[in-house]
């Protein structure tokens, strides 16, 4: 698409897309979200974004590539099961911290690492696979 609205309105559209994201992805524990819907909403604001710029704008925005991106989500996700290992539970048992944050006492658990990492394997991948599919104008 060339049209000169779709190219203004996508960066905003994708900072917005992308917020939503996040907010499903922390929401995910106590209603619908969570990781996989959360990264399928990322990766398609960066669709759109490749979309309306082309794909050298999308890669010059993700620091990493996007398999590198999907691999470390991968680590993230094995290492909160085996935490678990580690502090003598059953694999992938949901263990909690709860440190103070400026006086906040903030929960964090490996099911969130779990989740996030989920979040990052779908952004990589799709990503990887929407650059891959999506091709320069001739």
């Amino acid at each position: 698409m060339n049209t000169v609205i779709f190219r203004t309105l996508a960066p905003f559209l994708t900072a917005l897309m992308l917020l939503f994201s996040v907010f499903v992805l922390l929401r995910g524990h106590n209603e619908p979200g969570g990781g996989f819907i959360g990264g399928l909403i990322a990766a398609s604001a960066l669709a759109i974004y490749g979309i309306a710029r082309g794909i050298r704008p999308v890669r010059e925005a993700l620091w990493f590539h996007p398999m590198t991106i999907a691999a470390f989500g991968l680590l993230l996700a094995c290492i909160a099961g085996l935490v678990s290992i580690f502090a003598a539970v059953p694999f992938m048992t949901g263990l909690w911290i709860y440190p103070g944050l400026f006086g906040i006492v903030v929960p964090l658990s490996t099911v969130m690492l779990f989740d996030f990492g989920v979040y990052l394997v779908v952004v990589g991948a799709v990503t990887s696979i929407a650059l891959a599919l999506e091709r320069e104008d001739i």
